[in-house]
């Protein structure tokens, strides 16, 4: 895997037409609660997010999703952001490549899992019915949030997520440009970690 490259903060971009965004600030005022922060942190590196997860997983839907939880764990998480540890682009990109591997590592553990279900004991009932609660509980609990959302971002979220579509395919059904879908999808996972409490 391509190593993580740290970037400055504020370094010049790559047109170099004008400084990068201060991450470090956008995330401090993320940490408390700053919308829009989050909103110009995103867009100045959902790119490079994008690309780290693509490399990882070899699958642009996959890389998708990955990206999608990485942000939603750094929203989550940006009050742990140390600038004395370093830049923010590289905590956002570790962030990035570890949920990659996880993604990896999950998929491979369920191929194993498929190629030695038959030769597996046999479930206890018990097992597979407190599972069924636990997964009927969540379900729940995430129907109520989704209504929470607006009608817009509902829509956009449940097709990226519930209907496997990439941003692209979101904004096609949706007839909206790329970026508006994204903001959709971004503004939506905010709000949908707020009403499920996520964090707190």
């Amino acid at each position: 895997m391509d190593p993580i490259r740290p970037v400055p903060d504020g370094a010049p971009s790559e047109e170099g037409a004008s400084p990068a965004p201060d991450l470090a600030g956008l995330l401090k005022r993320s940490a408390l609660g700053d919308q829009e922060a989050f909103a110009q942190l995103y867009d100045a590196t959902t790119a490079r997010v994008f690309g780290l997860a693509l490399r990882v997983v070899r699958d642009p839907a996959q890389a998708e999703e990955v990206a999608q939880e990485a942000f939603l764990e750094v929203w989550r998480t940006a009050s742990r952001f140390d600038p004395d540890r370093g830049s923010a682009v590289s905590w956002i990109l570790t962030i990035a490549h570890r949920r990659a591997v996880d993604r990896v590592r999950s998929a491979e553990a369920a191929s194993r899992r498929d190629v030695s279900y038959h030769q597996q004991n046999q479930q206890v009932a018990h097992d597979a019915t407190a599972e069924a609660v636990q997964a009927s509980f969540e379900a729940r609990r995430v129907r109520g949030a989704l209504e929470t959302l607006t009608s817009v971002q509902r829509e956009a979220l449940q097709l990226a997520y519930f209907g496997g579509y990439t941003h692209t395919e979101v904004a096609s059904m949706l007839d909206l440009p790329v970026g508006t879908a994204k903001t959709r999808i971004r503004d939506g996972l905010i709000r949908l970690r707020d009403a499920m409490g996520v964090g707190q």
